[in-house]
């Protein structure tokens, strides 16, 4: 079988993989992403998935690339990772109380014949009202820095979600149920 290659540095994309069993190595993508394309957030996410995806592709034969991207959006408006702390404190009081949408475009591609899925999957997030002290008390976390919308879902980022309507493992990053039926395309099972 073909290796399999995340083209991700992302801890959780990590994690998620390695909980159900895949066997997997990693190898980052020098993809530079451009969030100002004119698209709508679901195109964008694939976009950027695919960009990522053949970019490890470029350096790999025989292998099966996995790449994805993860968008936070509320009214159309998109939620970049904080880059400083500030912008996570404003982030966090824009996403209080709100209902966002968290959507990540995945990429798969087969390097021997170039078979090339791409899909994305967008999960409802409700936020609970938070509060001065709890957004100071998040960002002393650092939890919201290298995460779009500021926020993560695994971490004490738990404590300001509400509820979730859709696939919990796609706010953390990897559509769990979608992506491993697209893998079957590749004829890889996990159960």
């Amino acid at each position: 079988m073909n290796k399999i290659i995340l083209a991700s540095g992302s801890p959780r994309r990590k994690e998620v993989l390695e909980n159900i069993g895949l066997d997997f190595v990693i190898a980052k993508s020098d993809y530079e992403e451009d969030m100002t394309l004119d698209m709508e957030p679901e195109k964008l996410a694939e976009f950027l998935s695919l960009g990522k995806a053949k970019d490890v592709a470029k350096r790999h034969t025989d292998a099966i690339i996995i790449a994805a991207d993860t968008l936070v959006v509320l009214d159309h408006h998109l939620l970049g990772k904080p880059s400083t702390k500030e912008i996570a404190r404003e982030t966090l009081q824009i996403i209080s109380g709100q209902t966002i949408n968290v959507i990540t475009g995945y990429t798969i591609i087969d390097t021997t014949n170039n078979k090339i899925i791409t899909k994305s999957v967008t999960t409802q997030v409700v936020m609970k009202e938070i509060t001065e002290d709890e957004i100071t008390a998040y960002v002393k976390t650092d939890e919201p820095m290298d995460k779009a919308g500021a926020f993560g879902i695994q971490g004490h980022g738990a404590l300001l979600v509400k509820e979730i309507h859709g696939d919990y493992y796609n706010v953390m990053g990897l559509p769990l149920f979608s992506l491993t039926q697209s893998l079957k395309e590749f004829n890889i099972t996990l159960l």
